[in-house]
């Protein structure tokens, strides 16, 4: 079992940051140009792109919690114990 559940819109949003974060350092050190505008492309595709993911993990994962599971698969409607021993006051 894992320790949290997987969240791909949260990869997403963290690859765009970082992408943009490299896109910028490599301007300061003078690697490559990068105008101030190309920043905001990038992070506005990858955060949609994040909401797209999101939306379909959410969607994955609701729909695995409504299959049905075996252990209900027997279940005839009788209560868990018929021999009245059950104390009422």
């Amino acid at each position: 079992m894992t320790p949290h559940p997987f969240r791909p819109g949260r990869l997403i949003t963290g690859v765009t940051g970082l992408a943009v974060a490299v896109a910028y350092l490599g301007d300061a050190a003078g690697a490559w140009y990068t105008p101030w505008y190309a920043g905001l492309p990038l992070l506005f595709l990858g955060l949609f792109l994040a909401a797209v993911a999101g939306v379909a993990g959410y969607l994955v994962r609701r729909h695995r919690r409504r299959a049905p599971s075996s252990a209900s698969a027997e279940n005839d409607g009788a209560p868990a114990s018929t021999s009245g021993s059950q104390a009422t006051r």
